[in-house]
């Protein structure tokens, strides 16, 4: 069973307020790092970012972390994440979890057949 954790880079972030406005591509990479060496129950590790923050991390995959720059909008392309996730999870019996606290997409990653967690869950994983 493959369990996926897609993460809202921008609401993550944007859970603390430690100064991260002021440069959100470092704080992206703070958050990145810490994804890398975070001791969570998740074999896959999606960061979804968007504007200034895709510039603190190259889209791609190190170790089990795959970033993901969106091209407009962070929630839609959070949201085809979720659906690409969930339909390789349902073949292999695994989960996907979305971290967010925006309402909105929290509806729509269920609507894809994902579930939700908070910030604040992953932030005190980190």
């Amino acid at each position: 069973m493959t369990a996926t954790l897609i993460v809202d880079g921008a609401n993550v972030v944007g859970a603390r307020p430690d100064g991260w406005w002021k440069d959100r591509a470092g704080a992206a990479l703070r958050l990145h790092d810490q994804l890398l060496v975070a001791d969570i129950e998740y074999d896959v590790v999606v960061l979804v970012l968007e504007g200034q923050a895709k510039g603190g991390v190259r889209a791609g995959r190190d170790a089990h972390v795959r970033t993901v720059h969106a091209p407009k909008d962070g929630d839609a392309t959070i949201v085809e994440e979720a659906r690409k996730a969930v339909e390789k999870a349902a073949a292999k019996g695994g989960r996907v979890v979305v971290v967010t606290a925006d309402r909105a997409l929290d509806a729509r990653v269920h609507g894809a057949g994902a579930t939700t967690l908070s910030p604040t869950w992953l932030l005190s994983r980190l």
